[in-house]
């Protein structure tokens, strides 16, 4: 079976990454709370936000090689276990240490799951398709940080922060199973290759040179800090600024909504403007609503910036993901996804590390003025990428697919 056609497996993977990623969502600002219950301060959340990150650091290569060279489907179910269980086990840790330990297994749990889910969105769509595929598949990841925060506002607060936060990784970690619904039938059986008559592995080196491979995953390296910050720092910056719990998780669900809304328009946005300016215009936008977080602003003010960062920020996850596919040598694709992802974790270690640093020097709101710098970079890298054959121009087309692409896109639309 050729890439295209039927996208109910699209559906299912959507709704299964909405479910593991609002287990994730909900995890990641209830361990921050967790912590501060605990006793941590700024330089303590920092560390163990960065944690999450640390073991995939290691990991995204090696599964990434083996993902172009097997089936995807297997890392799923495996991710998932990973993330229930990492998100109830810190739930009932009792120390700093713990929970670090067990933010680490839900990360490792997240990398497995979404290299899979990637790599099954590029192998499985033409490429035509990848753009409207990857922003389609990204709405799961935007509908689990709309609800995750929600939830975790809902459900933490009070005087006894330690025990509603643990109530809140235990409830995240029993949401995160129910993705297992929808992982049935998800790969066809065609695309998914042996072991054998792959040839030789392309070397890392060989795929990091490919023109657009950099610049995608310094988009999605800086995209990814920006939101792992937001979902970290935020509740540290409401707790000085007087912010309840509830309202920090309304405020990050807003900014979920925004990507979701950003999204659903991603298509005809491409029409309009074309990948590279798309991304180039976006980054440099998200640059400067980023910086003016650190501003003192009224929290109805804050709730704006928030909503325009986050349809900035929605661009940047599905556009770098096609992008760096275009881009990387054939039979190398999920190892370039994989990098990509290293790019993102390195991220989520450095960016959080570097936040506490920061925000335990100057003000737990400046870290926010480091991410716009990094936004701002990224933008600069975006604008030299290069335009990728299945990029969609001004004129609102892509080039050398014809009418056959307008009559699957009319079949085949969710």
């Amino acid at each position: 079976m050729v890439p295209g056609g039927n996208r109910g497996w699209l559906l299912r993977l959507v709704i299964a990454f909405g479910f593991a990623q609002g287990a994730v969502s909900m995890a990641r600002p209830a361990v921050s709370y967790r912590a501060l219950a605990l006793g941590a301060d700024e330089r303590a959340v920092g560390v163990i936000a960065g944690v999450y990150a640390l073991l995939p650091l290691f990991a995204a290569v090696p599964l990434g090689r083996r993902t172009d060279h097997g089936r995807c489907a297997p890392l799923l179910p495996f991710g998932v276990v990973l993330i229930s269980g990492g998100c109830a086990l810190s739930g009932v840790a009792d120390s700093l240490w713990a929970m670090a330990l067990w933010s680490g297994v839900m990360g490792l749990g997240h990398l497995c799951f979404v290299i899979g889910a990637q790599s099954l969105v590029a192998r499985q769509s033409a490429p035509h398709e990848q753009d409207r595929n990857f922003g389609h598949f990204t709405i799961g990841a935007s509908l689990g940080q709309l609800v995750g925060p929600i939830a975790a506002g809902a459900l933490i607060g009070g005087p006894d922060m330690a025990g509603t936060s643990a109530l809140a990784l235990l409830v995240a970690g029993a949401g995160a199973t129910v993705a297992f619904t929808s992982l049935w039938r998800i790969e066809r059986p065609a695309t998914a290759k042996s072991r054998t008559g792959q040839g030789d592995r392309v070397p890392v080196g060989r795929i990091l040179r490919a023109r657009g491979v950099p610049a995608g995953i310094l988009v999605s390296l800086s995209v990814l800090s920006a939101t792992d910050i937001l979902t970290a720092y935020l509740p540290v910056v409401g707790e000085h600024r007087g912010i309840a719990p509830s309202v920090i998780g309304v405020l990050l669900s807003l900014r979920a909504a925004a990507t979701i809304a950003c999204r659903l328009v991603l298509t005809p946005l491409l029409r309009l403007l074309g990948r590279t300016l798309l991304l180039t215009l976006t980054c440099a936008l998200a640059a400067v609503l980023c910086a003016g977080i650190a501003l003192p602003v009224p929290v109805w003010a804050l709730g704006l910036m928030l909503a325009a960062l986050g349809f900035c920020l929605g661009v940047g996850q599905p556009l770098s993901m096609t992008t760096v596919v275009q881009a990387a040598p054939e039979g190398a694709r999920s190892t370039a996804l994989a990098l990509r992802l290293t790019g993102n974790r390195l991220g989520q270690v450095a960016a959080p590390a570097a936040a506490g640093l920061v925000a335990g020097v100057t003000g737990v709101a400046a870290p926010f003025v480091m991410l716009g710098a990094l936004l701002l970079l990224s933008a600069g890298s975006a604008l030299r990428a290069p335009t990728a054959p299945g990029d969609v121009t001004a004129a609102g087309a892509v080039p050398a697919v014809g009418r056959e692409r307008g009559r699957l896109r009319r079949s085949s639309d969710i």
